[in-house]
């Protein structure tokens, strides 16, 4: 049962990942958006797993850690890039 919440937990921030980036809410790229997401689903799994915190079910700490890791990172950076390499 544990594999299924972690891998489920995976699935859904890479979904979250790639509507973030089709919305245009962030400006990494797919691949990079979806390597931070994983990378914010796996601290918030083991701070679940070690320490019993969490916002829910692992779904929805799957879905809050996405979305904030994706708001968190410095997207201005990525979008200022893309300006100046458009304008070229």
């Amino acid at each position: 049962m544990i594999l299924f919440s972690f891998f489920g937990s995976l699935m859904l921030a890479g979904i979250v990942a790639v509507l973030f980036e089709r919305w245009g809410w962030s400006h990494n790229g797919i691949v990079p958006s979806v390597l931070i997401t994983f990378g914010a689903v796996l601290v918030l799994y083991f701070l679940r797993s070690l320490f019993g915190l969490s916002f829910g079910s692992p779904g929805v700490d799957a879905i809050i850690g996405s979305a904030a890791a994706l708001i968190l990172i410095p997207t201005e950076v990525a979008y200022r890039r893309k300006q100046k390499r458009d304008r070229r």
